[in-house]
């Protein structure tokens, strides 16, 4: 059974309660993600109120220690009682040169020594053994007593992977626990090419991969069936994949379809500051096919017919929100 995943609110006032609605209204997990807040914080208060899986998607992982982040998926480990994942991604060169300061070298050789390293440093911790790691870009080889978190019971959090590009889908197959996939995607594309390139490195992995998680992002709009709702809930859904659509990272799923002319489209518009005018390109075959729209009932069906048999998780990402009652509704179509 695929699992329901949601965002949770990045407002700090409010993260504990929204957290315990959507518990109540039956979703399975609860992610953040690297916008205009910290990623870290509204899981504290969400760990506190709610018993739902918590994770990153993502943390940005490039300009952080993981020593940073081995401290706090490890707090975040403990305070949920082993419900916490770290998922990390490498973000691209811009926002990591020109937002973060940080140096943009080989993200797959940068992205693979960091989940060695965070994941060497969970060994040590976890096992009370002597830190000593050593790669390319970081150094781990200092961990004195007074320094040195205690032992989980729960064991150390697992480390997710998001990828798109087929080396870092391979790369979270061979060195990650779970797999993270982007939001902006199609069944069509995940089947032909994402699936078969997490197995390519799923055989190259020399541990059991049998507790690897794949959790798929999945864009969904909700309406109530009346013609105002239709159109607001489609405006708003198109205005998110033409956000999503004008970033070079994300035009092989439109190349999948035939669409690959769409993404030097979205460009021109963004850098001419036309941001309301991204929705128009797609057709309606397009936004069928990168989204899921309809009433919430519908939308679970329809997500479990999609998904169901290739995700074990599904983050959602509502652009427009939803009620708890939709939400409810929609959770209960997908599982049963």
């Amino acid at each position: 059974m695929v699992l329901i995943d949601v965002l949770l609110s990045s407002d700090l006032e409010s993260a504990g309660t929204y957290a315990r609605d959507l518990n109540d209204a039956g979703v399975d997990g609860l992610f953040t993600y690297e916008g205009k807040s910290d990623v870290f914080f509204p899981l504290v208060r969400s760990g506190e109120t709610t018993d739902c899986m918590l994770y990153t998607n993502v943390a940005i992982a490039i300009p952080r220690s993981p020593m940073h982040l081995a401290y706090q998926a490890w707090d975040l480990q403990r305070l949920s009682k082993g419900r916490f994942a770290l998922g990390l991604g490498s973000q691209i060169r811009p926002h990591i040169e020109n937002r973060y300061g940080s140096v943009w070298e080989s993200p797959l050789g940068q992205m693979e020594e960091i989940i060695l390293a965070t994941k060497a440093i969970f060994s040590s911790w976890q096992d009370q053994a002597a830190l000593n790691f050593s790669g390319k870009w970081t150094r781990h080889t200092l961990s004195s007593p007074m320094l040195t978190p205690e032992p989980l019971p729960s064991g150390p959090p697992p480390v997710w992977l998001a990828a798109l590009g087929p080396k870092m889908t391979a790369l979270a197959g061979t060195v990650a626990d779970g797999l993270l996939v982007h939001p902006f995607t199609s069944q069509t594309h995940l089947e032909s090419h994402t699936l078969p390139n997490l197995h390519a490195g799923l055989a190259k992995r020399s541990g059991s991969a049998d507790n690897f998680v794949t959790t798929i992002g999945a864009i969904v709009g909700i309406h109530d069936g009346s013609d105002e709702s239709i159109h607001r809930t489609d405006a708003v859904v198109r205005g998110l994949l033409g956000f999503y659509g004008s970033t070079p990272a994300y035009r092989p799923v439109l190349e999948t379809h035939g669409w690959g002319d769409l993404q030097p489209e979205l460009r021109r518009l963004t850098k001419e500051g036309h941001w309301d005018q991204l929705g128009s390109v797609f057709n309606a075959e397009q936004v069928e096919t990168l989204s899921t729209v309809g009433k919430a009932e519908e939308v679970g069906v329809e997500l479990k017919a999609r998904f169901g048999g290739i995700a074990d998780r599904l983050a959602l990402s509502i652009p427009q929100g939803i009620s708890m009652a939709d939400l409810s509704i929609l959770v209960e179509a997908v599982k049963h």
